[in-house]
């Protein structure tokens, strides 16, 4: 509703009120918890709680999903009548080209890797999470990385992800 209140406005926010906002909205948090369903008792009522914290794996998995589809759905989305993507809202704020904000974007993502890579080389850190849970937020964040990398495999869903459904459910691998 946030943002569709954005819409109404015509509202650019700043980035700061902009990721408050988008990273919820992309379900992200919500996929990787549903991510957790049906494996058993190793998805315990404990992990549960723990993905409701927003720990930070799952914080940086919704960044990196949110950053990777800004990049390629920008331009996209301003065609629809869409609210103004990060990159606009970043550009408004520091004051920099389009180019500059994507590169600023692109080692902010790079940074979220390295906070998942830390979280699921160090369990501990994690708050003791079992390693196949950390490994499944991973895996979820590594098909966002296909589908958001260089093009909007989600909304132009004909090409890649679709050759890629094709491969795993009709072509499988013997």
């Amino acid at each position: 509703m946030t943002e569709a209140r954005w819409l109404n406005k015509k509202h650019i926010r700043t980035t700061e009120e902009y990721m408050n906002v988008s990273t919820v909205s992309t379900c992200y948090p919500a996929l990787s918890a549903a991510s957790f369903i049906g494996m058993g008792d190793i998805a315990s009522e404990d992990v549960f709680k723990w993905a409701q914290t927003h720990p930070k794996v799952i914080k940086a998995s919704a960044l990196i999903c949110r950053l990777m589809d800004d990049i390629v759905s920008g331009e996209f989305e301003k065609k629809r009548e869409h609210i103004a993507s990060l990159i606009e809202c970043y550009m408004k704020d520091y004051g920099v080209s389009k180019e500059e904000a994507i590169g600023e974007l692109e080692k902010k993502i790079g940074s979220a890797w390295e906070d998942i890579n830390e979280e699921c080389l160090r369990p501990n850190i994690s708050q003791g999470m079992p390693k196949p849970i950390l490994m499944r937020v991973l895996n979820v964040t590594r098909f966002m990385n296909v589908m958001y990398k260089d093009v909007d495999n989600f909304t132009h869903s004909g090409g890649l992800m679709k050759d890629s459904i094709q491969l795993v459910i009709l072509d499988p691998v013997p």
